[in-house]
């Protein structure tokens, strides 16, 4: 086998905001294996999107590896890494032990890679009932920050598609008036109708997160995730414990060895649910061993993409479709980009499909 990489720089139908920062295009990373150096040599380079898709249709396997800015662990050397491992497999030289410990984006791009090239079809990275026989996953209906007008618009346009789970990014707007946004919505829908989740993405102030729970559970809410900045153990530790609504732990997973530290943080922080994101977490290994721990301290998980293109969406849909989870999983941002990789996964009434050739 030959193995390459390529840049490809994703661009946002609209901008996207969170309370950490507001992004207008995404920079990912393409790790490519072909039969041979001069099958990807034949393949005419070009500036354009067609020269990137050419290389992904004609690749025997592809994995992404999608940073986020400000967020990802190894955002600055995702490249680097990269060029090292595609030196390390050219050369047939034995990676070392430690490779990926670091580097969780090339990690999860790499075993994606892996597993398509073990598989018997295109663009299969796993053998189940979603990939096979078009079996859904339910999703959540994201609503980006916005002004409220804008995002609770976006919120109904979603519940007129199917979405029975709406997920709003909060905490960069005034308090009281997101307030008045969620309450809006929960007038017309209650929560037998429709189940509001919430992202904070730490945007809540240590002293004040505990009142802004309470004020917030008014509304029926079903989980929030990561109410305050991460790494604050005894702080997010009393916030899971008092809480009146259920807190989802997200970036305080980010850099935590899970074969080591997984245990005792969840064991200390005990909190309701946690989110699986593998570009920011690693390996499907690492995102199962995470989930047994859950088990282990009966907490609740879903697993969520990190804003990649369709080939890390899809990638994580059907190893999210290798455990049986009956919540709405957070697998909807291949929609948000203009210029995404054609793909085969498609949503309808609130659920993920892969189009399965084989039911066409």
């Amino acid at each position: 086998m030959f193995y390459s990489y390529i840049q490809y720089n994703l661009l946002f139908k609209k901008p996207v905001k969170t309370s950490r920062n507001e992004l207008s295009s995404h920079q990912v990373f393409y790790i490519l294996a072909f039969n041979n150096k001069t099958e990807f040599d034949k393949i005419e380079p070009t500036n354009d999107d067609i020269y990137v898709q050419k290389l992904i249709l004609q690749a025997q396997a592809v994995g992404e590896a999608a940073p986020l800015k400000g967020l990802s662990l190894d955002e600055s050397v995702v490249e680097s890494s990269i060029i090292q491992l595609c030196s390390y497999l050219n050369n047939l030289e034995p990676l070392p032990e430690d490779f990926f410990e670091s580097i969780p984006a090339v990690d999860f791009a790499f075993q994606t890679l892996q597993f398509e090239l073990a598989s018997d079809k295109a663009k299969k990275i796993f053998d189940t009932q979603f990939y096979n026989s078009n079996s859904p996953i339910e999703i959540n209906g994201l609503v980006w920050m916005s002004n409220s007008f804008e995002m609770e618009k976006e919120a109904y346009d979603k519940i007129d598609k199917g979405f029975t789970t709406i997920k709003f990014k909060v905490g960069a707007l005034d308090f009281d008036e997101e307030c008045r946004l969620i309450e809006r919505i929960r007038k017309k829908y209650n929560s037998w109708k429709v189940t509001i989740r919430l992202d904070a993405n730490g945007g809540f102030g240590n002293d004040d997160a505990l009142s802004m729970l309470k004020d917030l559970s008014r509304f029926d809410i079903h989980s929030i995730e990561q109410p305050v900045k991460q790494g604050q153990i005894d702080i997010i530790e009393k916030i899971c414990r008092d809480s009146k609504i259920p807190i989802a732990l997200d970036e305080e997973l980010i850099g935590i060895d899970v074969y080591h530290s997984g245990d005792i943080l969840l064991k200390n922080i005990k909190p309701q649910y946690i989110i699986i994101k593998p570009t920011l977490l690693g390996s499907f290994d690492k995102c199962n061993l995470w989930i047994r721990l859950c088990k282990k301290h009966q907490i609740g998980w879903w697993a969520t993409s990190a804003l990649e293109s369709n080939i890390g969406l899809n990638a994580i849909a059907q190893w999210t479709s290798t455990h049986i989870n009956n919540l709405p999983q957070g697998l909807g941002t291949g929609m948000l980009y203009t210029n995404n990789i054609p793909s085969d996964l498609y949503i309808k009434k609130g659920k993920l499909f892969f189009k399965s050739k084989s039911i066409i």
